[in-house]
């Protein structure tokens, strides 16, 4: 999603911080008889063992971009299980499973990767099946997000936010409300409308007007799209990836589909100004937590993914982050702006398709920006 959804967003860094967990023992209750505080302090004792001995947890390493986590984030989840965690990062997608398939899905207990990888990885026999019994809040996560084409059973991964690149307009300038991406159309925008550059989502979202896939691969369902593209040239104010949203902001558009670090920047900035959840349904790209095959540490990777599905970290995480949250007990504590609202019940992600498909998606790609021009 960094790479490929979130196109434009530099590497992300994500803060959260956890309260220090500790314990300690009662005291005896006045006119304990000798026996009874020496029972007592045999169990203080042995359960300060305990807990000694679940702090014994040994090392995690975590496998993800850079700065996706503050050491002192690490330092809490140490303090809390006793677990070291060790920081590995990659770059880009590819290199990382590059990486995990030359060590044969050992050397790191938990990747922190795109969804588009993350199914070849699986398909690669790279992934194991996560631990429902340790990862007990696995019930946190929101459902929008679960079932998917990389993991439909949801037996290998833990969604870690949602990138949703969304419409949002300023009603000052707009007569009319939108409330889908069939309004991009209305020749009232002429002019005044701003679009990122990914030529599969914007094929994507034209596909939704429709009531079709945004991943279909019916070359005559793409042609189609192709011509309704062309039909919105008119209204395209510019095609741009990078601070798109500094057209909203500084009035050169009145309507902008912007990414989600984009759509977070320019709600803080202004938050006069609206933002939509098409009624044709989102497309999105989720970020996930998965444990290779062989980890060296699965437990741990277990217990860190049971971690962050708590929903006072999630909400600090998210509220930080500016993804989306994918946990939906976390709704309630976290920024509303990063909630999808509940009447959202639909979603699909951009995936691979046939070349043939794709040629045709490129074609309407390159037609569109001519005639934009």
């Amino acid at each position: 999603m960094k790479r490929r959804i979130m196109s434009s967003l530099c590497a992300a860094a994500l803060v959260f911080s956890m309260a220090a967990c500790g314990s300690s023992n009662a005291p005896a209750a006045d006119g304990a008889d000798t026996n009874q505080a020496a029972s007592e302090n045999t169990a203080a004792n042995d359960t300060a063992a305990s807990d000694d001995a679940a702090k014994e947890g040994g090392e995690l390493i975590l496998y993800t971009w850079e700065g996706m986590f503050p050491q002192e984030v690490l330092d809490g989840f140490t303090e809390k299980t006793g677990i070291e965690i060790v920081y590995s990062n990659f770059d880009t997608d590819e290199t990382m499973l590059e990486k995990l398939s030359q060590a044969e899905g050992g050397t790191y207990d938990l990747v922190i990767a795109d969804d588009y990888i993350i199914e070849q990885a699986v398909q690669a026999g790279l992934v194991q099946e996560i631990d429902k019994d340790t990862v007990t809040n696995f019930g946190n996560i929101n459902p929008l997000y679960q079932g998917q084409f990389y993991d439909p059973e949801d037996k290998y991964t833990v969604p870690y936010g949602a990138g949703i690149p969304l419409i949002v307009y300023d009603p000052e300038q707009v007569g009319f409300e939108i409330t889908g991406y069939e309004d991009l159309w209305n020749p009232e925008l002429e002019d005044k409308v701003a679009l990122t550059a990914n030529y599969r989502v914007i094929n994507g979202i034209t596909l939704l007007s429709m009531g079709q896939s945004m991943n279909t691969e019916d070359v005559a369902v793409i042609e189609e799209a192709g011509k309704k593209l062309l039909d919105l040239a008119p209204n395209v104010r510019m095609i741009q990836d990078d601070n798109t949203q500094n057209a909203l902001l500084n009035g050169e558009a009145a309507v902008a589909f912007l990414y989600t670090s984009q759509v977070t920047q320019v709600m803080a900035e202004n938050p006069d100004l609206k933002v939509v959840y098409p009624k044709e349904g989102l497309g999105f790209g989720i970020m996930a937590g998965f444990i290779p095959s062989q980890a060296p540490n699965a437990k741990a990777a277990n217990e860190f993914l049971n971690y962050l599905l708590e929903p006072e970290v999630s909400a600090q995480c998210f509220d930080f982050l500016g993804y989306y949250c994918t946990t939906k007990a976390a709704d309630d504590l976290v920024n509303p702006d990063l909630v999808v609202p509940d009447s959202v019940t639909k979603g699909e992600i951009i995936q691979n398709v046939s070349q043939e498909a794709d040629e045709a998606f490129n074609k309407n790609w390159t037609e569109f920006k001519d005639a934009c021009d």
